[in-house]
């Protein structure tokens, strides 16, 4: 699928986009791909690790549609992953997560639809199940557009997806690379929101080959959703710390103490398979009903039951410090 393709990745100068575009120069031979992201620096910084003669840079933001239309011309595959991520900045300046998660998003949807891109995959969050603070509201919007889109694509081909895991380990903003620092400076105990928070842990390389094997799955309007283990934050501290007395600093505002992927109020709607779930769209679309049990690759899928849940507390696969130390060791973490 990706022989040959032209590929844009939103965000692509991100935590993400660099492995993405490592896995594909590894593993494919794409026509191009194209890192479309605002930050200068950023994309002169990859150029001097990833300057493959496939690849093309291109400085935009998603809220520019006319720069999105032009970036997308030609393009077979889009990954968007272009988002305003930081819980607390998210809620100190609202309209600007909205204008890049929200009308970004839709930016991206008239994008692909104009230029008629074959398969667009939105990546989300764990924070847009059941929403508690705005960046999470903000995805589950995109969420909703990304779908819905589906049903607006009238004559053109194109299709689009999400995909949704929670916390990458490493990425940066996330607890290890804060702990590194903290660890670094010479702390002599790490700060714990509480004792009892789980949260959902996948490592950078799995969200990227679960993205590439939806492209193979995808129909259009499925939300993906992994199997992934959970951990105990004290865990992740003890892991990277063995021995560190912890001090408990309290839940920050728009915090859960466990994280949702599938909610129960969605759980008509979910299917079961081997490896992942699949949200199912919650409208009927025009072109007709889809059967979401079987996805392009033969995987079959089956109903859960009503009133399953999907979190990182009652996961069934907690990691042990050792795996996490493991895991880390692996990542190069």
């Amino acid at each position: 699928m990706f022989d040959g393709a032209s590929v844009l990745i939103t965000g692509g100068t991100g935590s993400f986009g660099h492995q993405y575009t490592q896995t594909l120069l590894t593993n494919y031979k794409p026509k191009r791909l194209i890192i479309y992201s605002r930050d200068e620096l950023k994309q002169f910084e990859m150029q001097q690790r990833f300057n493959d003669p496939c690849m093309r840079y291109f400085l935009g933001d998603v809220r520019d549609q006319s720069r999105m239309v032009q970036a997308m011309r030609g393009v077979d595959i889009v990954i968007h992953a272009a988002a305003m991520k930081q819980v607390p900045a998210a809620e100190y300046n609202p309209m600007e997560c909205i204008k890049t998660n929200i009308y970004g998003a839709e930016n991206v949807i008239k994008a692909a639809l104009d230029n008629n891109v074959k398969k667009v995959i939105a990546l989300s969050t764990d924070k847009a199940a059941n929403p508690v603070n705005l960046y999470g509201a903000t995805k589950l919007a995109s969420d909703k557009l990304f779908v819905a889109a589906n049903n607006v694509s009238g004559g053109h081909k194109t299709r689009f997806s999400v995909v949704r895991y929670g916390n990458v380990m490493g990425s940066r903003g996330s607890v290890v690379p804060f702990f590194k620092k903290l660890l670094k400076q010479g702390e002599t105990e790490l700060p714990i929101t509480d004792p009892n928070m789980t949260r959902f842990w996948i490592t950078l390389q799995q969200g990227v080959d679960f993205v590439l094997k939806n492209f193979a799955r995808m129909q259009g309007g499925e939300i993906f959703v992994p199997k992934i283990p959970s951990v105990r934050i004290t865990d992740v501290a003890e892991a990277m710390a063995p021995g560190m007395p912890h001090k408990v600093v309290g839940i920050r505002p728009g915090e859960k103490l466990h994280e949702t992927m599938c909610p129960r109020d969605d759980s008509h709607i979910t299917l079961e398979f081997d490896d992942h779930f699949v949200i199912m769209p919650t409208i009927q679309f025009f072109s007709g009903d889809m059967n979401y049990s079987t996805n392009l690759i033969g995987e079959a899928g089956k109903p859960v039951k009503q009133g399953f849940s999907y979190n990182s507390g009652n996961n069934p696969h907690f990691l042990s410090v050792a795996e996490i130390q493991q895991i880390h060791k692996e990542a190069g973490l």
